[in-house]
């Protein structure tokens, strides 16, 4: 029997050696690129599935929008609805009254509407850094109350058609509001607390001239503007959603541009800072932005609440704060549940239309309430 001499054993252990160098030089080589390849699937499918969600959000709000239109004294199918739209000319005359001059726009109107809310909501909870922050937090919704009631007290025409006159008055209000918000900013600085504590004061002061104004009414304008402050859908027509999605398209891309900062924001302004981000310049531009959407929003419909609130909230709930979701999510959200509450005030009192501000309450509390005790489980 031969023994290994020192020698073999020496050159045998250097084999070895080269043996697990090259095995460990193999597992790195294949373990490495699979780490990054690892790193790379799992933000893919973090994208994928944010992606996923917002699709599932804008297939609901698509099937929501049919039925709608499906909805009302005379019952319509999907297929006319669907090939009523996309071809009008098979449509017999009666139908295509039905669709195209009652329920298509009343059905888009609370689109528009929701969606132009649900970005309100989610630019303001995000510079103000409150997640009870909504379109009405800083006063406008309450001047543009102010400015209807106004128009409609005085009867004031400014020589336009009746139709356009409390619309514009509510919409002077509002960027009046807006205007005295930016103004008190600039003046003494946009720090959340001071826009806040200004936006508090205009709330009450404008309910309270509200009031005065309700007071001194004839019964007739009481009445007018009682169901102005109601909020309702049944004032749609094709040029004012053109408005509001004119309105929209502008500040949504601008919006995305922001995403970045807003997203950094979210951790505090410091963190932002750090960044380079200007936060007070920031904040000014994405309050005038809100303004202009919550003004031209509320200018044809009226009071309507609680969109701006919970949209963002169920946005938040599905994408977090990585505003490059959760804007796009926001805005679905909101037109989701307009587009579901208009849906629901015609069938709360059957052959009546409940006004959707109505609506909007009753189903944005206990949908609230639920989200708040869902993120309380959470911790």
């Amino acid at each position: 029997m031969n023994h290994p001499t020192p020698k073999d054993v020496a050159a045998n252990g250097n084999v070895q050696h080269d043996d697990m160098n090259i095995s460990q030089t193999a597992i790195d080589a294949v373990t490495t690129p699979q780490s990054d390849h690892s790193l790379a699937g799992q933000y893919r499918r973090f994208i994928l599935r944010r992606i996923l969600w917002l699709s599932v959000l804008a297939i609901a709000l698509f099937a929501s929008v049919i039925v709608n239109i499906m909805t009302g004294p005379a019952l319509l199918t999907v297929g006319q609805v669907i090939g009523g739209i996309i071809d009008p000319a098979s449509l017999d005359a009666a139908t295509h009254v039905i669709i195209f001059d009652v329920r298509l726009p009343f059905a888009l109107m609370a689109v528009v509407i929701g969606a132009a809310l649900g970005l309100a909501g989610a630019e303001m909870q995000t510079v103000l850094n409150n997640p009870l922050a909504s379109p009405s937090t800083l006063g406008i919704m309450h001047a543009a109350t102010l400015g209807a009631s106004l128009a409609i007290v005085f009867n004031l025409t400014f020589g336009l058609p009746e139709s356009f006159v409390i619309p514009i008055s509510a919409f002077a209000g509002a960027i009046l509001a807006m205007a005295a918000i930016q103004f008190l900013s600039r003046a003494y600085g946009a720090s959340v607390d001071t826009i806040v504590l200004f936006g508090i004061a205009l709330v009450f002061a404008l309910d309270a001239l509200v009031s005065l104004i309700q007071f001194a009414a004839s019964s007739d304008s009481l009445q007018q503007i009682v169901f102005w402050t109601m909020g309702s859908l049944a004032r749609a027509s094709w040029e004012k959603i053109a408005i509001v999605s004119v309105v929209l398209c502008t500040c949504m891309p601008l919006a995305m541009r922001h995403v970045w900062k807003m997203t950094a924001l979210r951790g505090g302004e410091d963190y932002a800072r750090s960044f380079g981000v200007a936060v007070e310049r920031l904040r000014l531009l994405v309050l005038i932005r809100v303004s202009i959407l919550t003004a031209v929003a509320v200018a044809f419909t009226g009071v309507i609440g609680f969109v701006g609130l919970v949209g963002p909230h169920i946005s938040r709930l599905a994408f977090g704060e990585d505003h490059r979701f959760y804007i796009p999510g926001s805005v679905l959200a909101g037109a989701f549940i307009l587009s579901m509450a208009s849906l629901v005030s015609k069938h709360i009192v059957p052959g009546i239309l409940i006004p959707d501000g109505i609506v909007t309450a009753l189903i944005g509390i206990p949908l609230f309430l639920a989200l708040l005790l869902s993120q309380k489980r959470r911790g």
